[in-house]
């Protein structure tokens, strides 16, 4: 009898396959002209990212706590956390709430921010953006408060604008399919911002990300994330990453911080309250979905894990799970402006 042919090929680049789960929901995108002076207060916006490419002109970013960074034409710059920040054409210049600044809205997701004094112009494209996977969330975690690119070279800089022109094309044509070239083309974007801090960050040598690029560990790490319903016990894992079990849990826990195990579970609960979240599959389904033999089993562990039982986090009558900008941007949030206001974010 033939052997099963596996589902995936072998994980040769754990940190590679974790990039190529970096998948965006809610893309909403911003041409911002601004001509000084001029200022914009950004909100804190929990679990979105926002990224600015400046095309022409500059400014200044400021978020708490840090000195002004100065964004120059050609700089891409991405803000992964969500957190409150100010943009600006100089240290002088007064900001307005995002939110009271008016918009053109040329289609559902695509707007043009006309704002300032009129004097020298800045252009900057903008995006907001929500991290859609389990490890995609776990990758933005690792990030800094802000990531920025310094100018392209001459190369870089047309991949760039061809690729700003792509989001502007399918945005203003309302192509069919043209929301899912635009949330791919949000992908490249922040990709390349991330693969660049991955290369270049001491920080990106430690912890999880070091896990990820351990040839052993690695390889556990992308099977438990490729696999989470099968069932795994430390001697597997071990198996697969070629050690033996002591050498293995000592490894694992000394890179990652916390045992193989514990991994394994949190990871299956994180996955189990998305899902929870989009569908009404019955929790017994969920369960071996989850590598759980039985509901009572999967109940208790995810009852551990959040204090909540699994039906409390149930989709509802409406969307659990944003799907539009109107849910994804800054209106499903507590800072957000009341219903009529400017959408922009």
């Amino acid at each position: 009898m033939p052997s099963a042919v596996r589902e995936f090929p072998a994980p040769a680049d754990p940190l590679g396959e974790t990039l190529h789960l970096l998948r965006l929901t809610g893309a909403l995108y911003c041409r911002a002209e601004l001509t000084a002076p001029w200022g914009v207060h950004v909100p804190r916006l929990e679990g979105l990212m926002m990224l600015y490419v400046v095309t022409e002109g500059g400014c200044l970013l400021e978020t708490d706590g840090d000195e002004p960074r100065p964004l120059r034409q050609g700089s891409l710059t991405l803000v992964p956390h969500g957190l409150p920040h100010r943009l600006r054409s100089g240290p002088e210049a007064r900001t307005e709430p995002l939110f009271e600044i008016p918009v053109e809205q040329v289609s559902e997701r695509y707007e043009i921010m006309r704002h300032g004094g009129g004097g020298e112009f800045t252009h900057v494209t903008c995006a907001v953006v929500r991290p859609d996977h389990a490890v995609a969330r776990r990758l933005v975690a690792q990030l800094p408060g802000v990531l920025h690119l310094g100018a392209w070279d001459d190369a870089a800089a047309g991949w760039l604008a061809g690729t700003l022109h792509l989001i502007s094309r399918e945005a203003l044509a309302l192509r069919p399919g043209g929301e899912t070239v635009i949330t791919r083309l949000a992908d490249v974007l922040v990709v390349q911002a991330i693969r660049a801090w991955l290369d270049a960050a001491p920080e990106a040598k430690r912890g999880w990300l070091a896990a990820l690029r351990d040839e052993q560990v690695g390889r556990a790490l992308l099977l438990i994330h490729r696999e989470p319903e099968r069932e795994w016990d430390l001697a597997a894992l071990a198996g697969e990453a070629g050690m033996s079990r002591s050498a293995f849990s000592a490894r694992f826990t000394g890179l990652v911080g916390e045992s193989a195990v514990h991994y394994l579970t949190r990871w299956r609960m994180q996955l189990a309250r998305e899902h929870l979240r989009r569908t009404t599959e019955p929790l017994s389904a969920v369960a071996r979905r989850f590598g759980y033999r039985s509901e009572a089993a999967f109940c208790r562990a995810f009852k551990r894990a959040f204090g909540v039982s699994p039906g409390s986090v149930r989709a509802g009558p409406g969307p659990a799970v944003p799907r539009g900008p109107a849910e994804t941007g800054a209106r499903g949030v507590s800072s957000g402006p009341p219903a009529g206001a400017p959408r922009w974010g």
